[in-house]
């Protein structure tokens, strides 16, 4: 996954520069002549239980490597009906056959859980359910699948708790909210690939529904990808191909992280331009979304040491980042 789209990204600073400036000059015009605003409080919203968030991404990488045409992929989808049900959500499921790059065929499945379905206005909250068939990352056993407990594990166990906070709350949000697990999204071409890197051979399961959507007609107001959420030390700064689609959406989600303690984590500062989840729900089925992602600028290991290796497991994962993240989201639901 996660090819980097530099020249995107080299693009969307020069333009977003601009406006910058001119917004900047307009701004200390104005600001001699009006009294500056109190900053209006944000509606509150339940508390995101790490704690339960954990557990939730420790039962998905108890199956084992949730790889599609395994049985831990078929008891992890399974269980992931089963919870979403309980968590209150009309629950749907889409199976279908997915092609690699190498010409195998799996057998996939998306799964959408749908909370206050009747509802008109929408937002799309989505992650990653599956797991690396391979360490291509790794120095040893590069050919055997990894537990994947943050890149796909984390954004869905901060989705079902997120769920969970919904329902248990007194108050719902103003919105339905859809979440999507997407399959196969992690099956693209290994690090030592000789041949040409084609962005189409990651995003499979997304690529699927941005084509097939759950129902017919269906829009959302926008969406949010979440990815590689629960690391130790990650940071999230704005991913580029986010602020090529949606940069107001961007901002506001990083100002409500702010607001709430959390701009050392979500750091406003642009990140590398990549192709994950939200490029086909915005390409193909033209819903605003952004990607919260880990992203570390000054390290040469963007994605961290873990990423595709065996040491994506659950020593990798931190409380206090699935807190961060969980909050931030849960508040912008309860913004609308």
């Amino acid at each position: 996954m996660k090819t980097n789209r530099i020249a995107l990204l080299l693009l969307a600073i020069f333009v977003f520069s601009g406006v910058a400036v001119y917004f900047k000059s307009c701004q200390t015009t104005s600001s001699q002549e009006s009294v500056p605003q109190e900053e209006v409080s944000l509606n509150p919203a339940p508390d995101f239980n790490a704690d339960s968030a954990y557990s939730f991404v420790e039962k998905q990488v108890s199956f084992g490597p949730r790889v599609p045409n395994t049985k831990a992929h078929k008891e992890c989808v399974t269980w992931l009906v089963t919870k979403l049900k309980q968590l209150g959500c009309e629950v749907s499921t889409q199976d279908f056959v997915a092609t690699t790059f190498d010409g195998k065929k799996l057998n996939a499945t998306n799964i959408i859980g749908s909370i206050n379905p009747t509802a008109t206005k929408r937002i799309l909250l989505t992650a990653h359910w599956d797991a690396r068939s391979v360490a291509d990352k790794d120095s040893v056993d590069k050919n055997k699948a990894i537990d994947a407990a943050n890149d796909g594990g984390s954004g869905v166990g901060v989705l079902l708790e997120l769920a969970r906070s919904i329902q248990q709350a007194k108050t719902k949000p103003n919105v339905g909210v859809d979440i999507i697990f997407f399959d196969v999204e992690d099956v693209g071409e290994p690090e030592d690939f000789k041949g040409e890197h084609g962005q189409n051979s990651w995003c499979l399961g997304s690529q699927y529904w941005a084509s097939h959507k759950h129902k017919e007609n269906y829009t959302a107001y926008y969406g949010i990808n979440l990815d590689m959420v629960g690391a130790k030390g990650a940071v999230f700064p704005h991913e580029g191909t986010s602020m090529q689609y949606a940069p107001m959406i961007v901002r506001n989600v990083w100002d409500i992280a702010s607001r709430l303690g959390y701009s050392n984590l979500f750091i406003d500062a642009d990140g590398g331009g990549l192709v994950d989840d939200h490029v086909p729900v915005n390409d193909v089925a033209k819903i605003q979304m952004i990607d919260i992602i880990e992203l570390r600028p000054n390290d040469p290991k963007t994605f961290g040491a873990y990423h595709h290796t065996h040491q994506d497991n659950m020593s990798v994962i931190d409380k206090n980042t699935l807190k961060a993240v969980g909050q931030t989201v849960l508040t912008v639901l309860y913004q609308e």
